[in-house]
């Protein structure tokens, strides 16, 4: 069932401070009328690619869009593009951010099929439907004149998917961590959810080495492939709690180099999560447990150990971890009004996003789909319906004044 929280009339009462502005019903209504123009740079930022750790042409792209909205644009040395909306004040920033990159390889097809109003492409939804929403609410601010009191910055983020390791999200932290108030994370489609609490998670690479040989002169050496298949079904067979809720995934597994050769070496990239850090170091250590086992048993076995044993080792590609937004957070506040006036309702989720990283680091933040609806995420099914997004890009607008607040208006 959809979370409501107690304090409605506070909230009823914040919401009408930021709507009686003349600049901010102006912002809400020109989604409405901008919807095409708004699916077009949606089609447009998709069909750039963006594989991970290569966001640079579509961040050019988005770059250019921001610009065009009045910012003062800026990529820093991460690869992050930064346009900055002055606030009334200098020392508080609140940010508005969208991934730049995709989970897909380079090469990978991704231009956009239209079938009535659904749009299908790999990364359509996530993220073409939060960076299309960032340079949206971007371009309905400036063309309705509104003025912030805190400083925003709008941030096409990098290094979100994958071996990422919110990278981009680190930098931003690392950077205005000081005067950093709240951020605003959109990605994907959607808003039934709100992700307030961080869920923790690593992501670790297995590597088997050996002397490698010939299929049937070399029969009876020992084979990381087999080490390493003998590891994964002893570490699948683990039992990892329902509550914490606890999860893990064999996502990659490369080694040899043909079918008739013994391979010299084999990878497994394995994603474990638990909404408790205890039971993430235990399925890290079951995992280091079953790949020993793994390799024992196949040395063991091997009939010639004379040409070489097998290595083994595990390392860490990245970790994000874990925390919580406060009940009684003014950005909470903001969504729960934002939500209230646009007649949404949206649960609290816990999920793995760059909302992470400021999280963790003690700053206000939140994830929230930016409107419209998506399936197939992650797959080259991926699919996007823009119908209602006005709503979705009306609650993100209204939470992101409701934190930064408006400028006071100077008395003549």
């Amino acid at each position: 069932m959809p979370v409501r929280t107690v304090g409605a009339t506070h909230r009823a009462a914040h919401a009408s401070q930021v709507t009686e502005s003349p600049e901010v019903r102006a912002a809400l209504n020109w989604f409405s009328r901008n919807l095409s123009w708004i699916n077009d740079q949606q089609v447009r930022i998709t069909e750039i690619p963006a594989p991970p750790f290569q966001e640079s042409a579509r961040a050019d792209a988005v770059k250019a869009l921001l610009a065009d909205c009045g910012l003062s644009v800026s990529t820093d040395k991460t690869g992050n593009v930064v346009g900055e909306l002055p606030g009334s004040t200098d020392k508080e920033i609140v940010m508005l951010t969208a991934h730049l990159d995709t989970v897909f390889p380079p090469g990978t097809e991704v231009n956009v099929r239209r079938d009535g109003d659904r749009l299908s492409a790999p990364g359509i939804s996530d993220n073409g439907t939060g960076l299309a929403g960032l340079v949206s609410i971007a371009r309905a601010m400036h063309e309705s004149g509104i003025k912030p009191r805190r400083t925003i910055l709008f941030v096409a983020d990098v290094g979100e998917e994958g071996e990422g390791n919110l990278r981009g999200m680190r930098a931003l932290v690392d950077t205005y961590r000081s005067q950093l108030k709240a951020a605003v994370v959109l990605d994907g489609s959607g808003t039934d959810h709100v992700t307030t609490k961080a869920l923790a998670s690593r992501r670790l690479e297995v590597l088997i080495t050996g002397p490698g040989g010939h299929s049937w002169s070399d029969f009876g050496m020992p084979n990381p492939i087999n080490a390493l298949v003998r590891g994964s079904i002893r570490f699948i067979n683990t039992k990892v709690p329902s509550s914490p809720r606890t999860t893990f995934n064999l996502g990659q597994i490369e080694g040899g180099t043909s079918v008739n050769s013994i391979p010299y070496e084999a990878k497994l990239k394995v994603d474990i999560r638990s909404e408790s850090e205890d039971e993430l170091t235990k399925l890290e250590s079951a995992l280091r447990e079953s790949i020993t086992a793994g390799v024992r048993d196949e040395m063991e076995s091997s009939r010639d150990r004379s040409k070489g044993k097998l290595e083994w080792k595990i390392d860490v590609l990245g970790t994000r971890p874990g925390g919580e937004l406060a009940a009684n957070s003014q950005l909470f506040a903001a969504l729960r009004a934002a939500d209230d006036h646009v007649g949404n309702q949206s649960r609290v989720e816990r999920s793995s996003t760059d909302a992470n990283i400021p999280l963790a680091a003690g700053i206000d933040a939140i994830s929230i789909g930016a409107g419209g609806t998506g399936g197939g995420a992650h797959s080259l099914q991926e699919w996007y319906e823009p119908t209602g997004r006005e709503l979705g890009l009306k609650r993100a607008l209204l939470t992101l004044i409701g934190v930064s607040g408006l400028a006071e208006e100077k008395s003549k």
